[in-house]
């Protein structure tokens, strides 16, 4: 495979599973040198590290650091360790692939709090801002260089128990499209990618994930879902330097199926 991302580096908040670990590998194989923010108990971290040695595998640098990438607090420190592992060189590409949110209904038991709302909106939404903050303030981005994060079709279409999430995809959108202007004249340029219907540990946490999948088996005129490697295949073009003129948009990487 043609390691046409030699020594160059990419952040990925959320590489541990799902979107987020299928962009690594693919980048990986391409020989981007990474680090990988993820969360994950003793007991996970074991089979998890099973995973980063296999990117290891492909001979790049690695820096994964088990930290929750959401907590503010931590930006200081975990920004710390990446300039200590970057040696001066610069990232290329941001992928933010967090997914940390509340699925409650608005009615009935259990519902949302407040809270509930507060916290996923940052974490899915706002982070993305604080991390592209972070790291620009502290010269750390390659020109050009990409922010990449996954959206869903949930930010426009309502959905049961998906309120929170569905209002911090749409804040996403919307600082990704800021992201896009602001930051335009220092060679970053920012885009959402929007996932089809992809079976993941994520989707299993919605209710409603297995009448999901039928419906988007009857959408899709392909009759397949959309799997990770394909998502991946996506952030991979988006991360060449070709495709930085692409900016301020979604990118829907579904096979057709939001258009029916």
């Amino acid at each position: 495979m043609v390691k046409d991302f030699e020594n160059k580096y990419g952040l990925i908040l959320g590489g541990s599973s799902g979107l987020g670990y299928a962009s690594a590998l693919k980048l990986a194989q391409h020989g981007m040198n990474l680090i990988i923010f993820y969360r994950a108990s003793r007991m996970q971290a074991v089979a998890i590290e099973a995973k980063f040695e296999t990117l290891r595998s492909y001979g790049i640098e690695l820096l994964t650091v088990n930290s929750d990438a959401t907590r503010e607090d931590k930006l200081e420190e975990n920004t710390a360790k990446i300039i200590e592992f970057l040696k001066g060189q610069k990232i290329s590409v941001l992928l933010h692939s967090i997914s940390k949110g509340n699925l409650k209904p608005l009615t009935g038991e259990q519902t949302l709090t407040t809270s509930d709302f507060q916290q996923t909106i940052h974490s899915m939404g706002i982070s993305l801002y604080s991390w592209t903050k972070a790291l620009f303030d502290a010269q750390l981005f390659a020109q050009p260089a990409k922010i990449l994060s996954f959206t869903s079709e949930g930010s426009t279409r309502p959905m049961k128990s998906y309120a929170a999430v569905s209002a911090a995809k749409a804040t996403l959108e919307a600082i990704n499209r800021s992201i896009a202007i602001e930051f335009a004249p220092f060679k970053i340029s920012s885009n959402c990618i929007q996932a089809g219907v992809t079976d993941t540990l994520s989707l299993s946490m919605i209710p409603m994930y297995e009448e999901l999948k039928k419906e988007s088996l009857k959408r899709n005129p392909h009759q397949e879902l959309t799997t990770p490697e394909r998502v991946a295949n996506v952030v991979y073009l988006m991360s060449r330097e070709e495709a930085s003129w692409i900016t301020g948009t979604i990118v829907k990487v579904d096979g057709g199926e939001s258009l029916q």
